[in-house]
């Protein structure tokens, strides 16, 4: 047993979520993000007069990624105090520059400015996964665009659409998930320069009360790290509606993964479409016949967790006691990251589940063809009020027969004879029904939906994001 085996791992790091992602949420990015805003924060002062010197900032960019954090932990040990612990651990490294390290910042300057960073990154990683998922689910549309399939209402068998008509309910799920995760990214703000409780103090006094200089400070500090603009007002920290929104949206995209891995789980037991099953892979240790849909399995569990999340952020958001309180600190170190890795785990899912789904066409056809008798009855009487049928006649001779065939299909465990019964009925001897039973004239026009959805709703995103779509999605399990 090693050392490693001693301790817990967090599976989303371990088993599910992309090496990218872990990164992002992991303590190098994060310190030399930090630092990377006291950089930013000393070139601004010393654009504005302040007598921060370019040696001094030249030495804090030389040691912006080399983080001693055994020097760090010790300092925090000691300090109680994470922001503190690693102005003092830069400082060390960085001796000339010391004293203007954090000059007029509060601990919220580093640590709320980081997540307004890694927040958008984050979100920017997942919506080139998501544009992914939609392009590989708007390609299976486009093959089953004309496959008729028995639809579903109350999970009890309904009028007839096709597997392409039903990928693109799927497809547009996630589209409107990208509306809003490209609505939350384009009003992200960072919260920028504001000083212990939003109010700007301590920079006004480093500007002997030059109002403006204050106001030039932060507009300069949010285009070097990126920003158009920080957040008008604030108390100690960023608003946290935004976390709240940010993980509605995570949610959201959650949602639309599980109704995805839901219907392929039915889907699985109709013995119709399946998930990709790999040539070595064991269903069950004891079942070897077992192929079990593990995977949208796995979907639907993630994303149970990542449904789960807004409830919390929400509640963080709503006990911000006037500037600040603290009680957000260490639920925010759980909620942001495990939301965005396990998020990330559930793009990567469905993105290799849609690129490898299996369809059984004949057992699709079976399975309609077991039900669509009964379907069928309404074309079948209006047919033979056409051909001069009485309708009442007619409808109580089909209402009759239905029961029977129905009877027959529960009680005795055989196939629906309705349309043989019908054609032994003389009431019915001048009705094709080969014809009346043909499939294709009960999709109405859900071939030609999906052509217009791809058209005029995907093909749009697919040009927009051309460069963003991912290739084939690998498990690392």
């Amino acid at each position: 047993m090693t050392e490693d085996n001693l301790y817990y791992d967090n599976p989303l790091i371990t088993r599910y979520a992309s090496e990218e992602m872990s990164r992002l949420w992991g303590p190098q990015r994060k310190f030399e993000t930090w630092r990377t805003l006291w950089i930013a924060l000393a070139e601004a002062e010393a654009e504005l007069g302040l007598p921060v010197t370019q040696e001094q900032i030249a030495e804090l960019k030389a040691h912006r990624s080399d983080i001693d954090f055994r020097t760090a932990a010790e300092y925090e040990k000691k300090l109680r105090h994470d922001v503190m612990a690693h102005i003092h651990t830069y400082g060390e490294q960085c001796p000339k520059a010391r004293g203007i390290i954090h000059l007029g910042a509060t601990s919220c300057f580093v640590t709320d400015n980081t997540d307004a960073i890694l927040l958008r990154e984050g979100l920017l990683m997942l919506r080139s996964r998501l544009v992914t998922v939609i392009d590989r689910l708007a390609d299976f549309a486009q093959k089953y665009r004309g496959m008729p399939c028995l639809g579903f209402t109350h999970l009890q068998p309904a009028q007839p659409t096709t597997v392409g008509k039903r990928s693109c309910l799927w497809t547009y799920d996630f589209l409107l998930d990208l509306e809003e995760l490209e609505h939350r990214i384009a009003g992200l703000r960072c919260r920028g320069i504001k000083g212990t409780t939003g109010t700007q103090a301590s920079f006004l006094k480093l500007f002997d009360g030059d109002h403006e200089k204050v106001r030039k400070l932060e507009r300069l500090f949010c285009r070097k790290i990126g920003f158009d603009e920080a957040f008008a007002v604030t108390g100690q920290t960023y608003p946290r509606k935004m976390d709240s929104q940010i993980m509605d949206v995570l949610s959201g995209i959650a949602q639309s993964s599980h109704k995805f891995a839901a219907d392929l789980r039915i889907s699985a037991h109709r013995k119709e479409m399946e998930e990709p099953f790999e040539k070595n892979q064991i269903g069950s240790s004891a079942m070897a016949y077992k192929r079990n849909p593990m995977r949208s399995e796995r979907i639907c569990s993630l994303a149970r967790f990542v449904m789960s999340l807004p409830q919390n952020t929400a509640a963080t958001a709503a006990a911000q006691w006037f500037e600040r309180t603290l009680d957000d600190s260490a639920n925010r170190r759980l909620v942001l990251p495990q939301g965005f890795l396990a998020m990330d785990s559930l793009l990567i899912l469905c993105q290799n589940v849609a690129e490898g789904l299996v369809v059984y066409p004949k057992v699709i056809e079976r399975n309609l063809l077991s039900e669509l008798p009964f379907m069928a009855t309404e074309n079948i009487l209006m047919t033979a009020v056409e051909q001069g049928g009485d309708r009442q006649e007619l409808h109580e001779r089909i209402r009759r027969h239905s029961q029977e065939a129905a009877q027959t299909v529960k009680t005795e465990g055989l196939d629906n004879d309705l349309m043989e019964r019908l054609e032994r009925d003389p009431a019915f001897a001048d009705v094709d029904l080969k014809l009346e039973m043909n499939p294709a004239r009960f999709i109405g026009r859900a071939p030609e939906q999906v052509d217009e959805f791809l058209r005029e709703q995907v093909a749009p995103i697919r040009r927009k994001y051309a460069d963003s779509l991912l290739s084939d999605a690998d498990l690392r399990v």
